[in-house]
């Protein structure tokens, strides 16, 4: 079964066939299509190997000969699936924005707990529970989309061949389809990111998913930290509440430190998608504006 998947991801990154008059767009998006297949486990390069990828698209759905052969085929079913496709998307990474932007405002409220700390303030519990409870309701949120990109990546898997179609037709939906199908694994790695606890994924295509957002590094003390950033403040939240946040400065230290790493990498996150939406709207007007003439 992992096999397979991987095969089916493979398969997907080599199925555009470009023409030898097509744009040389086209090869740019290949070349980004190639990187992100190889790329290292990194949120960074992922998007903004991404973003070059909406950039590229733009460009060639903004083309003359692509707006003129495109514009032909307004009662296709494949002009359909690119609309719903880019709505889908769309709406994923709005959610997903929603979510971070939530969050990055929790960590700030357990952050700033820490610090009125000092001067006599012993809040943090109360905002520490706030915290956890947020946490729990955005695991839940974070599934259902990560459902949803399942679901788009199955229908993306089981699109019709399209033949009989001109070249640069035929260029421009490979292009697309492309672009959505390394989109959703993408997405799917930040989703599984909020949601936290996860199981470790088999070795498929998803599994650059659990990789991306996770390391292992070591810390003071000698002591061993394994996790993303979330499962780290997680620990010490366990710690907390299994011994009490009075006795144990110490951890609240540690909560303080982790809470700012959390919050670098929360904010490399909402920037890389708040970059994506807006390339996903500028691609879903060019759709709209190619087939509503």
């Amino acid at each position: 079964m992992a096999s397979s998947s991987k095969s089916t991801t493979n398969q997907r990154v080599r199925s555009i066939s470009l023409p030898l008059r097509s744009h040389p767009i086209t090869h740019r998006i290949q070349e980004e299509l190639n990187k992100l297949k190889n790329y290292k486990p990194s949120a960074q390069s992922s998007l903004s190997s991404l973003e070059e990828l909406y950039i590229c698209m733009h460009e060639i759905l903004n083309l003359a000969l692509t707006r003129q052969v495109l514009s032909q085929h307004q009662n296709e079913k494949w002009v359909n699936e690119l609309l719903d496709g880019s709505m889908k998307l769309l709406d994923i990474c709005g959610k997903a924005m929603d979510l971070v932007s939530q969050m990055k405002e929790h960590l700030g409220d357990v952050q700033s707990c820490l610090r009125r700390r000092r001067k006599g303030d012993s809040s943090i519990e109360s905002s520490i529970a706030k915290f956890t409870s947020f946490k729990k309701k955005m695991k839940k949120d974070a599934k259902k989309l990560i459902m949803a990109l399942k679901q788009m990546d199955s229908e993306i898997g089981n699109l019709e061949i399209l033949n009989n179609l001109d070249d640069h037709v035929s260029t421009v939906i490979g292009v697309l389809r492309e672009v959505s199908a390394t989109s959703v694994p993408i997405f799917q790695s930040f989703l599984m990111f909020l949601s936290v606890p996860v199981s470790k994924p088999n070795q498929t295509k998803w599994s650059l998913v659990s990789n991306l957002m996770r390391k292992s590094r070591v810390v003071c003390e000698g002591q061993v930290d394994t996790g993303n950033e979330l499962e780290r403040v997680d620990a010490v939240i366990s710690t907390l509440r299994k011994y009490g946040s009075s006795s144990k400065t110490e951890n609240l230290q540690t909560l303080k430190k982790r809470m700012e790493a959390l919050e670098g990498r929360v904010e490399v996150i909402e920037s890389g998608l708040e970059c994506i939406f807006r390339r996903l709207i500028r691609t879903r007007a060019s759709l709209l504006n190619i087939f509503s003439h």
